[in-house]
């Protein structure tokens, strides 16, 4: 996906994003700060972020886990 591909991972168990969200929402926030603390560690000039909910999107491990993708240029839309 990108040469910077860095998967952060709660400990706790959520299956997804959304489950997280609606049980311990700090979660969230935190997964975020330390992608923001490791894209300033690294000297990112930009990074984007992905949580892939369901499998008809590309979910295959239903823990949730927060994608840090950088070192390239990216388009939108996505996909």
């Amino acid at each position: 996906m990108a040469p910077t591909h860095i998967l952060i991972i709660p400990k706790r168990h959520f299956e997804n994003a959304a489950e997280a969200a609606r049980v311990e929402p700090e979660v969230l926030v935190s997964l975020f700060a330390l992608a923001d603390e490791i894209a300033t560690s690294r000297s990112l000039d930009g990074y984007r972020t992905v949580f892939n909910t369901g499998a008809s999107v590309g979910q295959s491990v239903f823990h949730a886990h927060l994608h840090l993708l950088a070192g390239r240029s990216f388009t939108w839309p996505p996909g």
